[in-house]
């Protein structure tokens, strides 16, 4: 490998990339049933936003209601918030996979993650490109997000 190729790992931060291996040593239909675990994980949403939902955002690109929001702190570290029915198992799953996997990296780090992540957890023949396309809404509102929020500081 020359030094200007990287492996995807290298590619994500440790989050996302322990995230991704956990999906990627199970066989397909053990990936939806982590999917599906991994939504029962989803962060409650700080009071702030459980009071004042019109801070979140509308993820469109979502079959069911989800809204998200990316908040960058004083110390210049992410936290993901999000919300999701709890019918949407699928939805709520991709939320808490962000919630769990960009809170805590700095901006920089959440800008630098690569747009084709929700392809890489192995779920492409699990579930439909329709609900991979939400994951992906989330991740790219998420980064607007934060570009915002570092433009106005």
């Amino acid at each position: 490998m020359s030094t200007t190729e990287t492996t995807t790992s290298e590619r994500l931060p440790a989050p996302l990339a322990e995230i991704r291996e956990d999906f990627l040593a199970l066989g397909e239909r053990d990936r939806l049933q982590l999917l599906l675990e991994l939504a029962g994980e989803l962060p409650d949403l700080p009071a702030r936003y459980a009071d004042a939902p019109e801070k979140l955002e509308r993820v469109h690109e979502c079959q069911s209601p989800v809204f998200a929001f990316a908040e960058v702190d004083g110390d210049g570290v992410v936290h993901f918030h999000a919300t999701a029915p709890a019918e949407a198992p699928t939805t709520r799953g991709f939320a808490s996979i962000l919630a769990q996997g960009l809170t805590g990296l700095t901006a920089q780090q959440v800008l630098d993650v690569p747009e084709d992540f929700p392809l890489m957890l192995g779920l492409t023949k699990a579930v439909s490109p329709l609900r991979l396309n939400g994951l992906a809404g989330m991740l790219t509102r998420a980064k607007r997000q934060v570009r915002e929020q570092l433009a106005a500081a």
